[in-house]
């Protein structure tokens, strides 16, 4: 519930910012991406301001995004592996376990206020 409220105080703000930013730069402008004829270019799109802007800004965090995800494959593959082993392990131990049958452990009472008493060996002479 607290996340939700918080993800509310983040979302709610950032949405009015963003629609405020969209009516204030709704005019067009002409992207184009002919670099050698700047008044006849062989591709040119009129575009507005801020959906150009919130485009870039957009893809810039899909472009990280990747980026990140392409970095941390190291640490999917070797969380992957320690998983594979970590399932073999446990596989062997109920395997043995069923080898061995069930263990019971025999204890013997320890008596109240007992503390063991640590020696020091004679030196070899």
């Amino acid at each position: 519930m607290l996340r939700k409220a918080i993800s509310v105080l983040i979302l709610v703000p950032l949405a009015i910012v963003l629609v405020a930013f969209a009516v204030a730069n709704r005019g067009n402008i002409v992207v184009s991406f002919d670099p050698f004829d700047a008044l006849h270019p062989a591709y040119a799109v009129p575009v507005p301001l801020f959906a150009l802007i919130l485009g870039l800004v957009i893809a810039g965090v899909i472009i990280g995004g990747v980026a990140a995800w392409l970095r941390q494959s190291k640490w999917r593959r070797t969380a992957r592996l320690a998983q594979a082993r970590a399932r073999e392990l446990a596989a062997e131990l109920d395997r043995l376990k069923r080898a061995t049958g069930p263990v019971e452990l025999t204890t013997t009472p320890v008596p109240a206020g007992y503390a063991p008493r640590l020696t020091i060996p004679p030196p070899a002479a």
